[in-house]
């Protein structure tokens, strides 16, 4: 017999018992279904692609010279640096700087008013609505 004839002979007797069927080494402690999470296998490992991955897909760097796109800006309380306690609604030149071009009053977290002004804004927005003083909602043109 020749070498090439031994190898599939060697090959087409029946596989070990003890020897795995698939691809993946035997682990201890037995037979344990789920994702791996030693780091190997096709779903799960260091690409962050299983349940027990690297925690999801890698980050993005940063942009060049540190400036992100939507750096937080110091938040000013404009009412509290001129005084005013109470908002006035028949100001509506002031209140016209708190909404969106849609006609929205803005969020504290883009207006940086504190709590009681933002409250205090609000209600003198919604009398100004009342009082024709300011639109419920932008201009419609088209």
């Amino acid at each position: 017999m020749s070498t090439e004839n031994q190898d599939v002979t060697n090959t087409s007797a029946a596989p070990d018992a003890a020897a795995p069927t698939s691809d993946r080494p035997a682990r201890p402690g037995g037979f344990r279904s789920g994702p791996r999470r030693d780091g190997e296998g096709a779903e799960g490992g260091a690409e962050g692609g299983g349940r027990f991955g690297a925690g999801g897909p890698p980050r993005r760097p940063r942009r060049p010279g540190g400036k992100d796109r939507f750096a937080p800006r110091r938040r000013v309380d404009q009412f509290g640096i001129d005084g005013i306690h109470e908002v006035d609604y028949k100001d509506f030149q002031r209140l016209r700087r708190y909404l969106s071009d849609r006609g929205k009053i803005e969020p504290r977290r883009k207006t940086g008013l504190s709590a009681f002004h933002q409250r205090s804004l609000t209600t003198a927005i919604k009398r100004a609505r009342y009082m024709a003083l300011l639109p419920y909602v932008a201009n419609q043109s088209r």
